[in-house]
């Protein structure tokens, strides 16, 4: 009777185990797409080498149990699956990145509204802002500067309730002249039931010039006219013509 190396087959399937044992266990899935990312071409070689040595190597009295066989079509289809997925994923990432460039390119040369303090007004025409009320109070006030931090007009909205309110600026300053076209400062406030002063956030208009892609996959940003610096995408509340 022919004698059959047993040994052979049993280092052939610890080898097998070794090389599948990682891969799924109970890992989060990053993990385990990172993996099966960097051993794509050596997993699959590996599969089907050491497959066929098993199958040519069994003990033909005692052969691999058919249980533990499925298993590891299992673990290795289950790996592949993971890398498929990672993929994928990658390629919506990639699409969703282009999709939102070319959003973000349509809004150059478009006036935006975001809450700044800080605005390029024309005072050659009236321009609408809005104050974030946190809650309903008995006066908010605006008041404007200029660029050397000269107040130039003050607003009066009078009581407001909680939510955005709108203001009108005509251009002019308190003594009723057109002010000069430029940067200015708006501080909203009003007061507490102390009769403190209390700082409200500004929305403000702004015009876009130019759009910076993060290198990083990171959110785009929005350059604004006159150095009014950036803003990102999800910080725009409002887009106009």
């Amino acid at each position: 009777m022919a004698i059959v190396d047993t040994t052979n087959n049993t280092a052939v399937q610890d080898l097998f185990n070794a090389k599948v044992k990682t891969s799924t266990d109970n890992s989060s899935l990053g993990s385990a797409a990172s993996a099966a990312t960097g051993n794509q071409s050596l997993g699959k070689d590996a599969f089907l080498q050491l497959l066929v040595t098993q199958l040519k190597n069994q003990n033909p009295l005692s052969p691999q149990d058919n249980g533990a066989f499925v298993a590891q079509l299992a673990q290795f289809s289950s790996l592949e699956g993971i890398n498929t997925l990672n993929d994928s994923v990658n390629a919506i990432s990639s699409n969703f990145s282009s999709s939102q460039a070319l959003q973000a390119s349509s809004l150059v040369g478009r006036s935006i509204i975001t809450q700044t303090d800080k605005a390029m007004v024309d005072t050659s025409k009236s321009m609408t802002g809005s104050v974030a009320v946190t809650a309903a109070t008995g006066n908010v006030s605006v008041k404007i500067t200029d660029k050397d931090g000269n107040v130039v007009r003050t607003i009066d909205m009078g009581a407001q309730s909680a939510g955005d309110a709108s203001f009108i600026w005509d251009g002019k300053n308190d003594k009723g002249e057109v002010a000069p076209a430029g940067t200015y400062t708006f501080a909203a406030t009003t007061k507490n039931d102390k009769g403190d002063s209390v700082a409200l956030a500004t929305s403000l208009p702004a015009t876009v010039t130019s759009v910076t892609l993060s290198k990083t996959g990171g959110e785009m940003l929005l350059n604004l006219a006159g150095g009014m610096g950036s803003v990102k995408l999800s910080q725009i509340q409002t887009i106009g013509t």
